[in-house]
């Protein structure tokens, strides 16, 4: 398992190599420094000296990768390079265009994205297997043609208005909880339930299509005829046989998406004013800070990369059929 482990890290590293670079090369040589502080400090007649002094405070005055002006190691750390991306593989996320520790924010943003994304994980995790497993009981009658229809028509239907028209309903009409905002502690509850119900409705109908299929790939399969020729009821069936036996994909699924719980919801923190990861990098785009943005990306290959690690480990160990070698 060890050897198996150190092998996938290997296999991650040129992936995750190859990412920084390729940021590095949109953020650093498409753009040059300079053309980024003309964008900051938005003035066309924008001085030099402005210029110069906006780089200096940010430490892209260095040259992008060999400085000559140093001597020793010096030569390959004061760049550009090195304080911009080197760094970032060992968590140096460094500070913001706009002044702010970028691990610090990091490590403040992650709860309240976890405290969204994780209720929603689970809470439709159930919902939608209990939904697949009905239509899949009742399958090919009206129950099963009315279920695939209803799951269609949910995946149709943009998220925005699920936010938009939770909002409308919910917070301003019924005022049952506020519309946005968030709070610490116990505080946070209210502010969550409309987000986590909103993701929650909304990934039914992808979750429960994806679910049905498969069961009904596993309930046609050679073990489920010869379990029914014993006299087991459907349900025995179904859940004794079929379920279990689909554990193994839907683990798999589940662990990949494990790591990416931490940089939360794009869309859903923005509209409703959850100061998670998500928000956090919308708001680096708007403002166009873009230390933050190659921060998040480089957080997001990585936890992508573990995720996918994750699900290799999992699968070996519910399936006895995969061997390591």
């Amino acid at each position: 398992m060890i050897n198996y482990i150190f092998k996938r890290i290997l296999y991650a590293i040129p992936i995750l190599i190859g990412v920084n670079l390729l940021t590095f090369t949109l953020f650093f040589v498409v753009n040059s420094p300079d053309e980024v502080a003309r964008l900051h400090l938005g003035n066309k007649r924008v001085t030099q000296e402005q210029i110069q002094s906006w780089n200096e405070q940010r430490g892209y005055n260095f040259p992008l990768f060999f400085n000559q002006s140093e001597t020793g190691l010096n030569v390959i750390k004061k760049t550009i390079f090195y304080e911009k991306s080197v760094k970032l593989f060992y968590f140096d996320f460094g500070i913001s265009d706009s002044g702010r520790d970028i691990k610090y924010d990091i490590k403040q943003r992650m709860w309240p994205s976890l405290a969204i994304a994780l209720p929603s994980l689970l809470v439709g995790l159930m919902i939608n297997i209990t939904f697949a497993l009905f239509f899949v009981f009742f399958r090919a009658t009206k129950v099963d043609y009315i279920g695939v229809i209803f799951c269609v028509a949910l995946m149709s239907i943009s998220s925005l208005f699920y936010i938009i028209g939770g909002q409308y309903l919910i917070s301003k009409l019924l005022q049952l909880v506020p519309i946005s905002g968030y709070a610490q502690g116990v505080d946070a509850i209210k502010f969550l339930i409309l987000p986590v119900f909103i993701s929650v409705i909304y990934g039914i109908g992808s979750g429960t299509r994806w679910y049905r299929s498969l069961f009904l790939e596993e309930i046609e399969k050679d073990y489920v005829k010869t379990a029914k020729s014993k006299g087991l009821s459907e349900v025995s069936v179904l859940f004794n046989h079929v379920f279990k036996n689909a554990l193994i994909p839907i683990l798999t699924g589940v662990v990949v998406i494990l790591p990416l719980l931490f940089l939360g919801s794009l869309i859903v923190e923005s509209f409703f004013g959850i100061p998670g990861l998500g928000s956090y990098t919308i708001d680096a785009i708007q403002s166009q800070d873009f230390a933050i943005v190659r921060a998040m990306v480089f957080l997001g290959t990585i936890l992508y990369i573990f995720g996918l690690i994750l699900t290799d480990i999992s699968y070996t160990l519910v399936d006895p059929r995969v061997r390591l070698k």
